[in-house]
């Protein structure tokens, strides 16, 4: 019954930004680590960034270091991310996850959202 439902995506021109949410049901999200991953057609599902439970630790991967960023509302049990001067590579299905801690987060994490769909046009 855990769920987390991405919402926010949608077409955005190169340059422009984005802001992503995460709403989490069935679990609080005050108990877990945090994280986003993005999948392109035909290519794996990446690690983007994750957070740990308070928010006192962030990690990012260099492919969107500096130009997005991961946050939470544990009070509104809802996990963000903010994106900025967006790229036609960053075209994919963003989904968001929950882990035991932010190393689950990256090498495996406990829950995944749906996804939701990020098109950059060039």
């Amino acid at each position: 019954q855990v769920q987390l439902v991405e919402s926010g995506g949608g077409l955005v021109q190169a340059g422009g930004s984005l802001r992503l949410s995460c709403a989490a049901s069935g679990l609080s999200v005050n108990n877990y680590a945090m994280g986003w991953f993005r999948q392109a057609p035909g290519e794996e599902r990446k690690f983007l960034a994750s957070i740990s439970r308070f928010g006192g630790n962030t990690y990012y991967a260099d492919s969107v270091k500096g130009r997005f960023t991961i946050s939470r509302d544990n009070a509104k049990n809802t996990l963000y991310l903010q994106m900025n001067s967006l790229k036609a590579e960053d075209t994919a299905v963003y989904y968001c996850a929950a882990g035991r801690n932010t190393a689950t987060i990256s090498t495996g994490p406990d829950y995944w959202g749906q996804g939701t769909q990020v098109s950059v046009s060039s």
